[in-house]
């Protein structure tokens, strides 16, 4: 039984090798197109990639805090009139209430993989004359480093905490002139009195957390001596949650405010502004792709659209030998199908080597990558898939219009 398919293919294969250099312009220029999509789309997910990856080797999925005071007021009563008078809540280091209980809770929850209870307050690091402002954050180690992978940043030293250890930023131990082994005081501010809680510290180690003004303003103490010398014994003033999900964070932040009465903020939250530009560039790339899709759909279909005027003639004798119009309408999807096929093979090939290129020559001066660049096989497969497609859908219009022609008509010229 003789099937359609061996005489579309043969048809459409012979118009395409007859006018081969316009069929050779024609996959060259769908190559070029589908090459700039894979580029664009490999080099702007690997962008994104860095930015949040980077950003989340800092920052906790969701912080939980203390639910905000109000502000209460207080009445006070003269012989004349009464008085309204409205108490700003005071400006201290507040404990979650009951945080154990709350940290069970969380840890509990099969969305989360790791709670790190956390002291952080403002404190002055003293060495000698110098006096520098700095963010303590007292933590447990072994939940912290799942959640902040100090270790991995370290530059000299150890992320080893004994009791009496902290951990510097580089620019900060620049700025003091201070290193591995040597003591430190940190002293604290008290609201009340001029005087605040002072204690010494061994460096154990120096970090790198990607970010100068960080750098100059973290320092990292154990859990208890955070407590300690910042006067919240036995309290903590934050938890940090990680998730198995880092992009569901609002939507779990979200939940744990109504549950808990505690307030939750997500990274996605923290970094709203971040967010709303990544988006918009995602917007402009697909844009960006859109008409250069477009462009190469126009190509194809306006080279088939010639291709139908100049061989007019031969497909009246095609159909004048008793080809149908189905069957003249199938040898042009045929070729639309087979130029945007070979076109995307030629573009994706095309494609990843600009990324290559890019991996080798886009380097930092101490010769890393700018950010790595992964060569997605998903990515060329949904190109491969669309290009085809383009390539078929635009020859709808040339196939109609040579499905249409009178065979008589065609034959005469």
């Amino acid at each position: 039984m003789k099937t359609w398919l061996p005489f579309e293919l043969i048809a459409a294969f012979r118009f395409l090798l007859e006018g081969r250099m316009q069929t050779l312009l024609t996959i060259v220029g769908a190559a070029v197109g589908v090459s700039v999509i894979v580029f664009m789309s490999s080099l702007l997910a690997g962008v994104q990639a860095n930015i949040f990856s980077r950003v989340l080797s800092t920052q906790a999925h969701i912080v939980i805090s203390p639910s905000e005071e109000v502000a209460r007021p207080q009445r006070t009563a003269t012989a004349l009139q009464t008085f309204a008078i409205v108490q700003k809540p005071a400006q201290r280091l507040r404990s979650i209430d009951q945080w154990q209980a709350i940290a069970a809770q969380l840890t509990a929850r099969p969305d989360i993989v790791t709670v790190s209870p956390a002291v952080v307050g403002a404190a002055f690091a003293v060495r000698g004359e110098v006096a520098d402002a700095v963010s303590v954050t007292g933590m447990e180690p072994d939940a912290f480093y799942r959640i902040i992978a100090l270790p991995e940043k370290m530059i000299s030293g150890s992320a080893t905490l004994s009791p009496n250890g902290v951990l510097i930023g580089i620019e900060l131990a620049s700025d003091l002139g201070i290193g591995v082994g040597e003591k430190l005081r940190i002293r604290t501010t008290s609201t009340k009195t001029t005087s605040g809680s002072d204690q010494t510290f061994i460096i154990g180690g120096t970090f790198d957390l990607g970010n100068k003004e960080v750098n100059q303003r973290s320092v990292f103490v154990s859990l208890r001596s955070a407590q300690s010398l910042l006067g919240l014994a036995g309290g903590v003033t934050s938890l940090s949650v990680n998730l198995i999900d880092a992009y569901q964070a609002e939507v779990v932040a979200t939940d744990l405010r109504s549950a808990l009465g505690v307030n939750a903020e997500s990274w996605i939250k923290t970094f709203e502004e971040l967010f709303t530009a990544l988006k918009t560039q995602s917007i402009a790339n697909y844009v960006i792709q859109f008409f250069v899709a477009i462009a190469v759909a126009l190509g194809i279909s306006s080279v088939l659209v010639v291709s139908v005027v100049q061989r007019s003639r031969e497909i009246g004798i095609l159909r004048a030998m008793g080809a149908s119009r189905a069957q003249v309408m199938r040898v042009f999807l045929v070729q639309g199908a087979v130029i945007g096929m070979l076109g995307s093979l030629a573009g994706s090939a095309l494609g990843a080597g600009f990324v290559l290129v890019w991996r080798a020559f886009a380097r930092n001066p101490d010769g890393t990558e700018f950010f790595p660049i992964a060569l997605q096989p998903s990515l060329f497969v949904a190109t491969a898939v669309v290009a085809a497609l383009t390539g078929l859908v635009t020859a709808v219009l040339p196939a109609l219009s040579a499905a249409r022609l009178d065979p008589v008509d065609a034959i005469r010229g």
